[in-house]
């Protein structure tokens, strides 16, 4: 009896599992082992009065017939895993083999689609992370010393970032910073130059990807860091105070320590979710 309580109680989170993650993680796999399967092309050749001209162009009924016959492409078993082109090894090998110094070797192997895509990866993760909790603990700490009645609405405001789909924040905030746009039109009138356009440069939309990541990711760090701060032992706090610590020193050895495993927590969910931002780069 015990048992099958146990299991009339677990047998829904683990159907749940089953449905949104291992079969979703298992199907990727799958495909992953199978590659689109390469155009049929055939030539066609056109007459007219003027004369005869060649055309190449897919062959649509044999693609199609293709497609019937192997709906999931080509197989190719664990030639996506092995291949070393998705790794630029070529290319590496042919700009080491033109060096012309240890910068512009640096700067052209990040140039590469892959190297670039990581390096972006590996700063937004980096970046993001420590300063989206920092910016939730800061916010954390300062809702936690107003008066009852503000506390309400300021938590609602702090926390509509992540109440607003990253589809729709990332749409807002193309059309903030476009030129026309509040941001972007007030930076054109701010530096005198109407030609300003942060989606020109690639350091000034780093950074406003960067400022993004942060104003979605600080709400989650608030609530988490929020929910630790009403767990801190008062009288810790207050003996603390009574033996003359400042407020920094009674957040410092007193707050900081105490909320330690939940910054842990906050860390690791927000590397995996900044490793696969998506919406805010498209």
């Amino acid at each position: 009896m015990p048992h099958r309580t146990f299991l009339a109680f677990i047998f829904p989170s683990i159907l749940a599992m089953v449905l949104f993650i291992t079969l979703p993680i298992v199907s990727v796999v799958v495909q992953s082992l199978f590659v689109q399967h390469e155009a049929v092309l055939i030539t066609v050749e056109n007459c007219d009065p003027f004369g005869c001209s060649s055309q190449t162009r897919v062959d649509t009924e044999a693609m199609a017939k293709l497609k019937a016959e192997q709906p999931m492409g080509q197989f190719a078993g664990l030639a996506n895993y092995v291949n070393r082109n998705h790794l630029a090894v070529d290319e590496i090998r042919h700009i080491l083999a033109v060096n012309n110094g240890f910068g512009d070797v640096v700067a052209r192997i990040f140039n590469l689609p892959l190297y670039k895509a990581l390096s972006f990866t590996l700063v937004y993760c980096f970046l993001v992370t420590p300063l989206a909790m920092a910016l939730g603990f800061s916010i954390a700490l300062a809702v936690n010393t107003l008066p009852g009645l503000l506390k309400g609405p300021t938590i609602f405001v702090s926390i509509l970032p992540m109440i607003i789909t990253p589809l729709v924040g990332s749409l807002i905030l193309a059309w903030m910073f476009n030129p026309s746009g509040i941001l972007g039109a007030s930076l054109q009138s701010l530096t005198g130059d109407p030609t300003l356009s942060l989606r020109a440069s690639p350091v000034l939309t780093w950074i406003v990807l960067l400022v993004y990541g942060v104003w979605t990711n600080g709400p989650f760090s608030f609530v988490v860091f929020y929910a630790g701060l009403q767990t801190v032992p008062q009288d810790t706090v207050e003996s603390a105070k009574i033996d003359g610590a400042s407020r920094w020193e009674v957040i410092r050895h007193v707050i900081i320590p105490h909320l330690a495993p939940l910054a842990t927590f906050v860390a690791l969910v927000q590397l995996m979710d900044n490793f696969r931002v998506f919406e805010p780069i498209v």
